[in-house]
């Protein structure tokens, strides 16, 4: 593989972005490599996981260059997702690792409604007694026919959360389970809604 044109550049860069340096500390090592990433991808590179520089097709625009760099992080960022995303999943966005991002983000929704419903419970059961006809939640004034059905439909679509990217997840191989960054974004996009639900959420008993 040819190499930049200025090889004590490409020794600095290696050596400042060496992965054993940050051992403990991988969020730091994957938004350095991303900053470099931008510009590197103007001459045609990138600096990957292992330290080593691969070649890539070359940038035209500013555009593009973001595109190659940016991770799932900035793409959240971007459509102004719920800030609990990120706390509760923040090393594995930045790893584009899809998987444990929907797996952490899901296991956050669920934590956050425990500690707002001040019950102890998990999946389905959690869902089903917090969101019940004499719910320990409300989302909105539970009082007219439109209120409590649209109360139903929430809780309908955290078990909808529940089974189909939370239980599976928890029992299948990583290999398994197939969830693409679209897929990722879309899924992540629904929990971010719960959570800004939740927000407004009234406890009434």
């Amino acid at each position: 593989m040819r190499y930049p044109a200025n090889p004590l550049k490409v020794y600095f860069i290696q050596l400042a972005l060496s992965p054993a340096k940050f051992v403990n500390n991988e969020y730091e090592f994957t938004e350095k490599r991303n900053a470099i990433n931008q510009q590197l991808a103007f001459i045609g590179y990138q600096l990957n996981e292992t330290g080593k520089f691969s070649e890539i097709i070359q940038a035209k625009t500013i555009s593009e260059a973001q595109q190659k760099a940016e991770n799932l992080k900035t793409k959240l960022e971007n459509r102004n997702a719920h800030l609990a995303l990120f706390k509760y999943c923040k090393a594995e966005l930045l790893t584009n690792n899809y998987f444990h991002a929907v797996f952490e983000a899901n296991k956050g929704l669920f934590d956050r409604i425990r500690d707002l419903s001040l019950y102890n419970e998990d999946g389905n059961k959690l869902i089903e007694y917090v969101f019940s006809n004499t719910p320990i939640l409300i989302i909105n004034n539970f009082q007219s026919k439109s209120e409590i059905d649209e109360h139903k439909g929430f809780c309908n679509l955290l078990k909808g959360l529940c089974g189909m990217f939370r239980n599976p997840e928890a029992h299948e191989p990583k290999i398994s389970w197939n969830i693409t960054e679209q897929d990722a974004l879309e899924i992540l996009a629904m929990i971010s809604y719960c959570h800004r639900r939740l927000d407004n959420a009234q406890k009434i008993r």
